[in-house]
């Protein structure tokens, strides 16, 4: 078997979607294509059209082109699990969040779910350039303030690795490598989350 990621998933969907949703996948290999600076800028600019309460975007990244010291500092960051297989990667960035609005600095709520509404768009960019991205949860988030000069107004979130499909799966550690190659795509039957009526267990 080609150990390229050059694999296309099967995406088994109830109804009819658009490709850049279907086709899209989170791999943990990518291609050394390196990713320009203005490649970047889409990816943020997509981002910076989402929509968010009171359009306060909340929202602030950190990112890296790899070969940089950004990039490292973000590298640093990121848990023991996701070092062994994100230095393929050929971005990384840090989404951030404000956590607090107005001259009160009460509680935006839902500063979280706007991050999610960015990342969003800057998913079904980067598929549509045929770039890869991959968002990580495994991050040491009080490292990555304290390096990064936050104050504690702000929250890092999660850690994004952005790259071309087609790496090479066999330089993933072993455990990960049956997984990168899984053909099919799972997800739970809407039935299982989208009620019309009461919610039901």
């Amino acid at each position: 078997m080609d150990k390229k990621n050059t694999i296309k998933k099967i995406t088994n969907t109830e109804y009819p979607i658009l490709d850049t949703i279907k086709n899209r996948w989170s791999p943990r290999a990518f291609s050394d294509t390196p990713i320009k600076e203005e490649t970047v800028k889409t990816l943020l600019e997509a981002g910076r059209w989402a929509p968010s309460a009171s359009n306060l975007q909340p929202w602030r990244v950190i990112w890296g082109i790899k070969g940089t010291e950004t990039y490292d500092r973000i590298f640093n960051c990121l848990d023991e699990f996701n070092q062994s297989w994100a230095g393929s990667a050929q971005v990384l960035w840090l989404n951030v969040f404000k956590k607090t609005m107005g001259k009160d600095n009460r509680e935006n709520f839902h500063a979280l779910h706007d991050l999610g509404l960015f990342m969003g768009n800057v998913l079904m960019q980067a598929e549509s350039m045929g770039i890869a991205a991959h968002q990580m949860a495994g991050i040491r988030f009080k490292d990555a303030n304290k390096e990064f000069k936050f104050n504690d107004d702000y929250h890092v979130a999660t850690g994004v690795a952005f790259g071309y499909y087609g790496g090479d799966v066999s330089k993933l550690p072993e455990g990960l490598r049956e997984q990168e190659l899984k053909e099919t795509r799972i997800r739970n039957a809407q039935s299982e989350f989208a009620f019309n009526g009461d919610y039901k267990k």
